[in-house]
């Protein structure tokens, strides 16, 4: 997906007009509009600013290949980062209480649904 999809995906995610991102952005509306129709690129430093607006990473908003990571959330990424630091023991420790958490929300969603 490209970034104008990303951009104007996370905008109404948000529930922001094109004018309210492009005051938070620091640019106007019909630049908003060009972006996400991508008759225009913005640079590395919009780029930037936008990931943090929407508090996703750059790899994220910026990779079209599908190959980068398909995280989002920056929170989720800085834990995973912070997980990789730990020593072995305690990765397993926290991997396994993770596995299980999942495991309880998948269980919880499939009786939700009925399926």
């Amino acid at each position: 997906m490209a970034i104008s999809e990303k951009m104007l995906r996370l905008r109404k995610e948000h529930g922001w007009s094109q004018q309210k991102l492009a005051k938070k952005l620091g640019t106007s509306g019909p630049i908003i509009g060009r972006y996400e129709r991508g008759e225009m690129t913005p640079s590395v430093d919009v780029a930037k600013k936008l990931a943090n607006i929407f508090n996703v990473t750059m790899d994220y908003l910026a990779d079209d290949t599908g190959t980068l990571t398909e995280i989002k959330d920056r929170s989720i990424l800085n834990r995973i980062i912070e997980i990789e630091k730990l020593e072995n023991q305690d990765k397993k420790t926290i991997i396994h209480v993770i596995d299980s958490l999942l495991r309880d929300a998948k269980a919880r969603k499939t009786y939700a649904t009925g399926s």
